[in-house]
């Protein structure tokens, strides 16, 4: 009996095997529905093929698993009903065999382990029991069932099977199902992985296609975007140049009227020349802080449009200084304040540079200390790059040393955009317009350098221009 429970056993990991095949391979694009019905025929077969392998006991009696598949569509199907309906049918598949007093009874067996099975499903479905719980009180409740239903209904002696033939048939029939049923699960949990396997990797085609249509449409945007900021800046580049033009008149003719207006006042007193010198000067201050701006435009324009030209050639070291001191000598008297310049040894003498972009990058980080700082100093100190820089090669450093108002930690890196400044009051209260750190940065990076800022709130602040030397 024991070897016939095993290729009973083996008839069904067969079946099943081979069921999974069709399944992945065949009913992965059928309708739920179609997988429903061929799954309730297959474990009617698969009782079917159990009977035909079973253990014969006389010319009526077999002995078999058929109560097997019965378990694995009690785990498998969620519907009462449908089980109630297995078991029937399986029962039915005994009279194949012919129609005698074994067979009525192996009938009737399997519908009542058909009810049983339908009766656990309901409860487990009210109470939610865990697949393992479930599985256990399967296997425990069929085949304790289906022994009894042997020992009470069937044509074996009742005495004679309990005593002789119910310990072995229950041992191995609860071992062989256990195992059938656990194997079966290994089964389900592969087919359920690959199933998210492969819905995971339709998913993963899916967004890479998508991914790819949006880097498409980003990189068009893009282009239109870079197109756009070309057309931007050639646009302001060309328009700075058109408004140069017509402002450099208007200077010149009002430095000509302040000035033709004194000489025609002389000593005479208030008047009318008086009157028109002031106008003269306010047209003439006013164009130069136009003019400045337009500059700066022009600059930053060319800069986006990659239209600066950069000259390299031999600057001394020794004329920066000489050239930035005349500049704003006058600007430190007016306002009070110290201004040092600060040669520290040993320096190269000359530097292969643009000298003019180099005075320009000095101009605006020196015109902003002047602007921030109503009382103490301003310094400029030249010096070569040392440990304390923590920067790898030999640079050149303009150091430009301030003690003004300061500038805020989280502020350090947005003043270096352009038209912006620490604080949106500061344009109001100080003027300009944001783009000297702006320009300034983009020169230094033509000139192979950068800027670095070290500023705090009311303890001034420090802008180092870096240059390389070689």
């Amino acid at each position: 009996m024991a070897s016939s429970f095993a290729v009973n056993l083996s008839i069904l990991v067969t079946i099943a095997y081979l069921a999974n095949l069709v399944y992945k391979y065949v009913f992965v694009i059928a309708s739920n529905r179609i997988k429903y019905a061929a799954s309730v025929l297959l474990i009617i077969f698969s009782a079917y093929a159990s009977m035909c392998f079973g253990f014969k006991l006389g010319d009526d009696v077999i002995f078999d698993l058929r109560f097997v598949p019965l378990i694995i569509a009690a785990l498998s199907f969620g519907e009462p009903a449908t089980l109630i309906f297995i078991g029937v049918a399986i029962g039915l598949c005994r009279l194949l065999f012919g129609i005698n007093e074994a067979s009525l009874a192996g009938c009737l067996n399997l519908t009542i382990l058909g009810v049983a099975a339908a009766v656990l499903k309901a409860c487990f479905n009210r109470f939610r029991v865990g697949y393992v719980l479930q599985a256990f009180l399967y296997i425990l409740v069929i085949n304790v069932v289906n022994n009894l239903n042997i020992a009470v209904f069937g044509v074996i002696p009742f005495n004679y099977y309990v005593v002789h033939m119910l310990p072995g048939t229950l041992f191995w029939s609860l071992l062989l199902s256990t195992g059938f049923v656990f194997m079966f699960r290994d089964f389900q949990v592969e087919r359920s992985r690959n199933k998210e396997l492969k819905e995971t990797n339709t998913l993963m085609m899916r967004q890479t296609e998508e991914l790819h249509k949006a880097k498409i449409v980003l990189e068009e945007r893009a282009k239109q975007l870079m197109l756009a900021s070309q057309y931007k800046s050639e646009f302001l580049a060309n328009m700075s140049h058109e408004l140069r033009t017509p402002l450099n008149s208007i200077i010149n003719l009002a430095q000509l009227i302040s000035e033709n207006s004194k000489v025609n006042a002389g000593g005479s007193g208030p008047g009318e020349d008086d009157e028109a010198a002031m106008y003269g000067g306010i047209i003439y201050k006013s164009g130069q802080e136009l003019l400045q701006l337009i500059n700066d435009i022009l600059d930053l324009s060319k800069v986006e449009a990659g239209r600066l030209e950069i000259v390299d050639e031999e600057v001394s070291i020794c004329e920066i200084p000489e050239l930035i001191y005349l500049q704003f000598e006058v600007s430190a008297q007016q306002k009070g304040l110290q201004f040092h310049i600060h040669q520290e040894e040993p320096l190269p003498l000359t530097i292969h540079t643009d000298g003019q972009r180099v005075q320009q990058i000095l101009r605006n980080l020196l015109s902003n200390a002047f602007k921030f700082t109503s009382q103490g100093e301003v310094s400029l100190t030249m010096r070569k790059s040392g440990a304390q820089d923590q920067v790898q090669g030999d640079w050149m450093i303009f150091e430009v040393k301030d003690t003004g108002i300061g500038i805020p930690e989280d502020k350090h890196h947005s003043i270096f955009e352009a038209f912006q400044q620490a604080d949106g009051t500061i344009s109001r209260k100080y003027g300009g317009t944001g783009l000297g750190l702006s320009i300034s940065r983009n020169l230094a990076r033509l000139l192979g350098g950068f800027i670095r800022v070290e500023s705090q709130i009311g303890a001034g602040s420090t802008f180092s221009l870096f240059l390389p030397l070689k």
